[in-house]
């Protein structure tokens, strides 16, 4: 006789125990959620810079503590310092800007240049605006910038107190970074571990594709931006507008934002011509076009170098991700879609042959 009796389910512990799961992962997401921001992007500073680490470690002679200190330093050196001196530059001249706002109403324009009305579609509406405004008297031009200029100094104002918080962001995540470093090895084998637990061999490519599509997109991103901002700020430096370098790390982070140089560059050109410098506004004019045009051309392929994956999907990433997260979703939304491709792909795949093996 065979025994049809089921085993009986204890509701109360499965209950419980999924209960105390769920509180347990709140907890810590809790305790964690003022790191959270600085673990991100010292995860993926660590992902993309870690064959570089290695080869750092190699010349060194195999010593991974003062290759995890270079590293550190390099970091520290290349966002911590120039994101604060230009900060600090902001915050200090900030008093001083309404009246060099004010001095608009001195300012004698001249009419718009010959390159501007030649430009296809919107030449003609933009010399005639130009014109407009030039036209306009003292009490009129003022009346007309101030209320924006205003509006920019009252939003400086607002995120001047949260300056400090971010330093202290930038320099938490160089913190984890350097743990990161240490202890590269370990965190590679715990995720790789977790994702073969999760999904099997499948779930252990995931997190390899994951892992290149981070790099990938560090590589593409960050070097363009990199690149333009190089290219405009060089721009800058050579036809003498004031503030060269503050522009060139504002520039710096409308690229990484995907914003690119043209908020910069364009007011730059501008002032230059109507500052009668014809000949270096139209050498900036120019510099200015190849700084803001070259990302069509030098991001896919940096792209494709550092992983071999649809452009669509990681340019929708990169998009979405910026809109949903800020500017850590530039690397965080073409993972998530990655990964969704990937499984989609497998499983599709997978479904495929079982239907041809039936």
């Amino acid at each position: 006789m065979i025994n049809t009796h089921r085993p009986s389910v204890d509701v109360t512990h499965t209950t419980l125990s999924v209960l105390f799961i769920a509180l347990l992962v709140a907890g810590t997401f809790w305790v964690l959620q003022p790191f959270l921001t600085s673990i991100l992007w010292a995860t993926v500073v660590c992902v993309a810079t870690w064959p570089l680490l290695l080869r750092l470690e190699r010349l060194l002679g195999h010593r991974r503590g003062l290759a995890v200190a270079i590293m550190t330093a390099a970091i520290l050196l290349v966002v911590f310092v120039p994101v604060t001196l230009a900060l600090v530059t902001i915050v200090k001249n900030a008093p001083h800007m309404a009246d060099e706002i004010r001095s608009v109403q001195t300012l004698t324009l001249p009419g718009p240049p010959r390159v501007l009305e030649r430009i296809p579609i919107a030449g003609a509406r933009l010399a005639a605006r130009w014109r407009h405004f030039a036209a306009l008297g003292p009490d009129d031009r003022a009346a007309i910038v101030l209320p924006y200029a205003q509006t920019a100094l009252q939003w400086f104002a607002g995120k001047a107190g949260g300056l400090g918080a971010m330093l202290l962001q930038f320099l938490l995540t160089a913190i984890v970074a350097a743990v990161l470093f240490a202890k590269g090895e370990v965190a590679r084998e715990g995720v790789l571990r977790f994702a073969t637990r999760l999904g099997g061999q499948e779930g252990h490519n995931v997190a390899i594709h994951a892992a290149a599509t981070i790099r990938s997109v560090v590589l593409g991103v960050v070097g363009t931006a990199l690149l333009q901002t190089a290219i405009g700020g060089f721009g800058l430096f050579i036809a003498g507008v004031p503030g060269a370098a503050l522009l060139t790390a504002v520039m710096l982070f409308l690229c990484l934002a995907q914003l690119g140089p043209a908020l910069v560059l364009a007011p730059a050109v501008a002032w230059m011509y109507w500052s009668g410098t014809s000949g270096l506004a139209t050498t900036l004019l120019v510099i200015s076009v190849i700084a803001a045009t070259i990302d069509n051309f030098v991001r896919p392929f940096l792209i494709k170098r550092g992983a071999d994956l649809p452009l669509i999907l990681i340019f929708a990433g990169v998009i979405g991700g910026l809109i949903a997260f800020g500017i850590v979703g530039l690397f965080i939304g073409p993972v998530v879609l990655t990964v969704a491709h990937t499984l989609l792909s497998k499983w599709v795949s997978a479904e495929a042959r079982s239907e041809m093996a039936h």
